[in-house]
């Protein structure tokens, strides 16, 4: 007996030592994933300049008060319409107001409302995608239906649609492009669902009796998860210009937040005498859009199994 109980010990430590072997040969393997993919991005020379630029915007909209001396809604009326200079580098608009302090302060506001629009757009998106792959049959089809019929408006003018039944202001803004772009994700997850829930691995969670819940979010989500982080990336610029264009269109944030969209529509009216007012927010959309493009591009080619 008792060395019936000393085979089992050894048995026993036998496994634990392998079990143990085994998580950390995943963990070493994790870690080596991880090095591959953080070599891969860095030698992208696209993704590197997204970054420098992202990173730019964030540690701008992060410390705006520490980067301006000004005030972004305070008027002064001895600066009205200064042109770029060592004191207002941007210039100033029709209240005297910093264009660069407003820029750097309206980072605060377009890279909050579509980090916030977009991070629910994709929730919204990928369960209902997950469950109209997973499930099928007539979930499937009304799901589907409701997607097709959203994918089928543009972005921006539901965004609007949306808008008119909120109110104007910044939650509705974040509401609207939330609502208007969770399409694009539905019909991503749905796609990778429908292919992923016939593999082999799926059919063994199923036969040890794991749940519906277990199998959607333990074993399919994560290996679907690729295309909609890329998908997000890209959207990202996009919500910066909806917000930007709703702002415009005084249907987004409201004056005195200093919104690139509000800039914008306060300098349309000074192109002739003051430019300036309207260039650098424009260009500052221009660059940002640009460097989370180039960053999604990049992203999308490193985690391309095919690269």
């Amino acid at each position: 007996m008792a060395v019936y109980q000393s085979k089992n010990l050894e048995v026993y430590a036998d496994n634990k030592w392998l079990e143990k072997e085994t998580v950390e040969e995943k963990e070493r393997k994790k870690k080596s994933v991880f090095a591959d993919f953080t070599k891969k991005l860095f030698r992208h020379k696209g993704a590197v300049i997204g970054i420098i630029i992202i990173f730019l915007f964030i540690f701008a909209a992060v410390f705006a008060p520490w980067l301006t001396p000004y005030s972004y809604d305070k008027p002064d009326i001895s600066a009205i319409l200064k042109a770029p200079c060592r004191e207002h580098i941007f210039g100033t608009d029709e209240f005297g107001r910093d264009i660069f302090t407003r820029i750097v302060y309206g980072a605060r506001i377009s890279l909050k409302v579509a980090f916030i629009a977009v991070a629910f757009s994709l929730v919204i998106g990928t369960i209902l995608g997950a469950i109209a792959g997973y499930y099928g049959g007539v979930v499937d089809y009304i799901i589907t239906s409701i997607t097709d019929m959203a994918w089928s408006f543009p972005t921006t003018l539901l965004a609007i649609a949306f808008i008119a039944s909120l109110g104007p202001g910044l939650q509705s803004v974040i509401i609207a492009i939330a609502l208007a772009s969770w399409s694009g994700y539905c019909r991503v997850v749905r796609g990778q669902f429908l292919s992923l829930k016939e593999r082999e691995f799926i059919e063994a969670a199923r036969v040890l009796g794991m749940s519906d819940a277990r199998i959607i979010f333990r074993h399919i989500l994560p290996n679907a998860l690729t295309p909609v982080v890329v998908m997000a990336t890209l959207e990202l610029p996009k919500a910066i210009v909806i917000e930007a264009s709703l702002s415009f269109l005084g249907l987004g944030a409201q004056p005195p937040l200093p919104s690139w969209g509000v800039i914008l529509d306060s300098g349309k009216g000074l192109l002739d005498q003051a430019p300036w007012v309207s260039v650098f927010p424009g260009l500052m959309i221009m660059i940002v859009v640009l460097g989370f493009n180039l960053f999604g591009d990049g992203l999308r080619d490193v985690l391309d199994p095919n690269s």
